[in-house]
């Protein structure tokens, strides 16, 4: 891969149709459903992150105003863009929920696997673009912060109303930032389990508290992001890049999801056998991770611009 190839730079525009927006938004919707990966990196390395970011801030006290010229509204808040990515997101969440939930329960180690090679990609890509010195200095922090994050507890906050719309906005506030995932906070806070069961089972109250939480999360999280992108890019992705790289130790391919902390769920294939029965895929584990890899250069290689 030449670096003409990879372009990592959230200035970057490319030329989606709202076809390819919703496949990108598919594919954001299947990366949160797996805690460990951002959907916001998958936005990040299709080339549509700064729109994303930047139509989302759009919304603010000069929305109401416009409610009066639907033309004008549906322009300054780049509707067509966050329609069809919000399309391919349910549509990718719903479809595949099922099937994520299937292969953690029937083969974790290969799913965690995948997701490796797709953050490892995600980091080196991100990560080579940043000016040296700015990477060393910031992404230290990062990597500080990221250890001090997979030492919290898993928490076991109750899956009330109030506390899926608390967790929803939370870790919406994550989905959008390209390294930190929102089922990943999800799992920390011990809600997890919950928001995938209520998605394969279309619990449309439990759904509501999360879509809610996450609607007040992002209102009050995205304006202060595009502030930031746009005065401190190459620090922020520096940090993220540390706090990116050191998060590759929750997509560890054998873990015990019972486990106090994320790090003390760390298992050796031959423990995590003895304890889950069930086969560590030894063989499957590196071809997963090279798919990984894989996927995200492709991702990168369709999306470039013309």
């Amino acid at each position: 891969m030449q670096d003409s190839d990879i372009s990592t730079s959230t200035s970057r525009a490319t030329q989606t149709t709202p076809i390819g927006v919703a496949l990108r938004g598919v594919c954001m919707g299947l990366a949160e459903l797996v805690p460990g990966i951002s959907g916001g990196t998958i936005a990040f390395v299709t080339g549509i992150y700064t729109e994303l970011v930047s139509a989302l801030a759009s919304f603010g006290p000069r929305s109401i105003g416009l409610l009066r010229r639907p033309q004008a509204f549906w322009q300054h808040h780049n509707l067509g863009f966050l329609l069809s990515l919000a399309a391919g997101m349910g549509a990718g969440i719903i479809s595949l929920a099922p099937v994520v939930r299937l292969l953690l329960a029937q083969a974790a180690p290969l799913l965690w696997s995948f997701f490796f090679g797709l953050i490892l990609a995600s980091a080196v890509f991100i990560g080579r673009a940043r000016a040296p010195l700015t990477l060393l200095r910031y992404g230290t922090l990062g990597a500080i912060l990221g250890v001090a994050f997979l030492s919290l507890p898993i928490g076991q906050m109750q899956g009330s109303w109030l506390a899926l719309f608390i967790g929803g906005a939370i870790a919406v506030c994550a989905w959008i930032l390209p390294a930190v995932s929102g089922s990943f906070v999800l799992l920390l806070l011990g809600l997890y389990d919950d928001v995938i069961v209520a998605i394969a089972d279309l619990d449309i109250l439990k759904l509501s508290a999360v879509a809610l939480g996450c609607a007040v999360g992002l209102a009050s999280f995205v304006r202060m992001l595009s502030w930031l992108i746009t005065h401190h890019e190459d620090r922020l992705l520096s940090l993220l890049t540390g706090f990116m790289a050191v998060a590759l130790v929750k997509l560890w391919p054998w873990q015990n999801s019972d486990a106090g902390t994320l790090l003390e769920g760390l298992l050796w294939p031959a423990q995590y056998v003895s304890l889950t029965g069930q086969s560590a895929y030894l063989m499957g584990v590196l071809p997963a991770v090279a798919l990984g890899v894989i996927a995200l250069w492709l991702m990168q290689r369709v999306t470039q611009p013309a």
